[in-house]
């Protein structure tokens, strides 16, 4: 199973023609049975999609609608030991606290790869690896 970064559900959403390649890989993705999510991307999707500077921004109602149909796919909760795993993990690869919550959710799932633009391609963070799909876009 692989894990999608907030990012992906973003460009998912996007209606800037200058994001198209982005938007329409990020369809490919999430029409794809071996995702999995976290609560913290589920946040991150609604704050960043409703934000009142975004150009496309979502109404309240769409992006709450699309957060519920987000639960298609397995959704990690934000837990103590995520907590403590993403603290320990933020020190041993000297990353932001928020993009280990991300790799120790992954790894909660079971996921070996973290699909995402905003960390380092190719970096395997003890045995989650990240990729990013958007690479050729």
């Amino acid at each position: 199973m692989r894990f999608a970064d907030t990012n992906v559900l973003l460009y998912a959403i996007a209606r800037d023609p200058d994001e198209g390649a982005k938007a329409a890989r990020a369809g490919e993705l999430l029409a794809c049975r071996d995702i999995g999510l976290s609560a913290q991307v589920l946040q991150e999707f609604y704050v960043q999609a409703t934000r009142e500077t975004r150009r496309d921004r979502l109404t309240h109602e769409q992006a709450a609608t699309l957060v519920e149909s987000f639960q298609r796919f397995p959704v990690q909760d934000t837990t103590l030991e995520i907590v403590l795993a993403a603290i320990s993990t933020r020190q041993r690869f000297a990353i932001s606290y928020w993009d280990a919550a991300i790799i120790e959710a992954a790894r909660a799932l079971g996921c070996e790869e973290v699909l995402s633009e905003d960390l380092s391609d190719g970096q395997d963070y003890a045995g989650v690896r990240v990729r990013n799909p958007f690479g050729d876009c």
